[in-house]
């Protein structure tokens, strides 16, 4: 299967450059290209990508607000939008994910990991610097500003599932989950969806988020 690809980004060259790496693996395509805000969600819409490549300035509407727009709270159809910046301020990693992004990552962080997060975005996974979300995370935590999450849903998790919890709060892979937790992947991934549908999040930096935001992981767990 082929996955689509929009991208957008207001410098040519950045374009150019990121639809060589994209293109060069054999089952992504670069269906379309967005230099502002504007025409990116008029092409999403279009277009319809299975993935949104975003960055964060750009020109009539930025980055948060596209992703807001695609896959933001209410959104009937959400797109799955990972932002590309060379910018890794919280206000834009917080404003993106809140937005709706199911990844972030640096524009100087490599082609292997651009790419893994387009196909961990295809296959409903996020893909975010671990160093970035728990910095975040963390910040978040101790300015108190983090109040939207339902601590009773605690109850609904087994003693497992809570364990998985707070490794993905502490930026662990899956298979580093499994190798810590001492069970196969295939098990980390069904705890991990099992947890998303019970918490009622869309990936696991909402788990991540949500752990933050009820205290079941701190600053120095």
């Amino acid at each position: 299967m082929t996955i689509k690809i929009l991208l957008a980004d207001d410098q040519a060259m950045i374009r150019a450059g990121l639809r060589l790496i994209l293109e060069d693996q054999p089952d992504i395509e670069v269906v379309g290209e967005a230099g502002d805000g504007a025409e990116a969600i008029a092409l999403a819409r279009r277009l319809r990508p299975d993935v949104c490549l975003v960055d964060v300035r750009m020109p009539k509407l930025d980055g948060i607000q596209v992703t807001r727009t695609l896959a933001g709270p209410g959104v009937t159809d959400p797109m799955r939008i990972v932002v590309v910046t060379t910018f890794d301020l919280d206000e834009y990693v917080y404003g993106a994910l809140r937005g709706g992004a199911v990844g972030f990552v640096l524009k100087d962080a490599g082609p292997a990991l651009l790419v893994e997060a387009v196909r961990a975005a295809h296959n409903g996974e996020a893909l975010v610097s671990p160093s970035i979300t728990i910095r975040l995370l963390k910040h978040l935590n101790g300015t108190g500003e983090m109040s939207q999450a339902d601590p009773a849903k605690a109850a609904s998790l087994s003693g497992r599932e809570v364990e998985v919890v707070r490794t993905i709060a502490r930026g662990l892979s899956n298979r580093e989950i499994a190798a810590e937790l001492f069970i196969s992947l295939s098990t980390v991934k069904s705890h991990v969806s099992g947890i998303q549908a019970k918490l009622g999040v869309r990936n696991r930096v909402g788990i991540a988020a949500w752990a933050w935001e009820t205290r079941l992981v701190t600053s120095t767990t």
